[in-house]
């Protein structure tokens, strides 16, 4: 959850708004909300029609489950992608300008919507209308004080903020019994903290935690191969039957595709703004998955949530994160010219 907070912090950093023009990004963020909800419905309703036997397509706690572990889908990797447009050459297009708000926005959205699905899970109790009041108070702050509070944003002083807001959120939950996730406060913080772009050494330091935070993730999984169904747990997912090797890469192809076409939607927006390259290629730098996708699995299986759908989804983020490289080739051949193409292979 340190690590988590650590990222979420960096999210928050990269986050930048005209507060003089704020009517410019009302339709990006619904633009945004469609890129983050079209793969987290297309994955649930995979889950839940192809997955699960007919008798669970009326269970409310299957559908609630999967609603959770389908989030994954939904948060573009905004760390990872704005890194790896600019070194593809790509940091003064339009097509960067329009992910880099795309990408911070649906990484919000599933943040904030993170909120009711907790209350989904474990029901209404008093102290979740004290996390609801802790949510809209954060949010005040990160818009009131953006970019303005001047303290030290190293990548120690960063890990030692994300430590206090992980202890924070554990007391929290350990004296409410309701999960307060780190996502929100630390992304809020990130919001707050004077900009300053990190160092070389404090972007090996943040690459560092990130690759430790994924390996943690992959070692909390459930077993992949040869795991025992357990008809004793309370969670539909956990007590699901384990899976062969090739109905787990058959579904993790299928899943990864389902949750890539959903990112397509703004390739039907901007039309006034942009080419149709422009747009296909703004549409494909939506589909690099990453700490934060990883972070709601991480909350899943906090959850009690786990089984063969919890692996399948975290292999396909994975897939998705190893392809980024792809990705982002076929988003610089869209957008450079032949021209521009020759010198950038020149340079490189």
């Amino acid at each position: 959850m340190s690590a988590l907070a650590y990222i979420m912090i960096n999210v928050g950093r990269e986050f930048e708004i005209d507060k003089n023009n704020l009517k410019q990004y009302r339709w990006d963020y619904v633009v945004a909300m469609t890129t983050a909800t079209f793969p987290w419905v297309g994955v649930v309703l995979y889950f839940v029609f192809v997955l699960m036997p007919p008798e669970m397509w009326s269970n409310v706690d299957a559908w609630t489950e999967t609603l959770v572990i389908g989030r994954f889908a939904a948060p573009t990797s905004a760390g990872v992608l704005f890194a790896m447009l600019t070194a593809a050459g790509l940091g003064a297009t339009w097509m960067f300008n329009k992910a880099r708000i795309l990408a911070i926005f649906d990484d919000l959205d599933t943040v904030l919507l993170m909120i009711p699905l907790s209350i989904l899970v474990v029901g209404w109790q008093p102290a979740l209308g004290v996390t609801l009041v802790l949510m809209f108070g954060l949010l005040a702050l990160g818009y009131r004080y953006l970019h303005l509070w001047a303290i030290p944003s190293s990548a120690g002083a960063v890990m030692g903020y994300s430590v206090i807001i992980a202890l924070l959120c554990e007391l929290f939950y350990l004296r409410s019994g309701v999960h307060f996730e780190v996502l929100l406060p630390a992304f809020v913080l990130g919001c707050m903290m004077k900009s300053q772009h990190e160092s070389a050494a404090d972007q090996q330091v943040s690459s560092s935690v990130a690759g430790v935070f994924m390996v943690l993730v992959g070692l909390s999984l459930p077993q992949i191969f040869g795991g025992v169904a357990t008809t004793a747990s309370d969670s539909i997912t956990l007590s699901m039957p384990a899976m062969s090797l090739a109905e787990i890469t058959y579904h993790v192809l299928v899943i990864s595709v389902i949750a890539n076409i959903g990112k397509m939607f703004p390739l039907f927006c901007y039309r006034k703004e942009a080419t149709l390259k422009e747009r296909l290629a703004l549409s494909i730098s939506m589909w690099p998955r990453g700490e934060v996708g990883a972070g709601v699995l991480m909350i899943s299986i906090g959850y009690g949530f786990g089984g063969p759908i919890v692996t399948i989804s975290m292999l396909s983020l994975a897939l998705n994160l190893v392809l980024t490289g792809v990705f982002i080739m076929v988003v610089r051949k869209l957008i450079l010219s032949d021209e521009q193409k020759g010198e950038f292979y020149e340079k490189a």
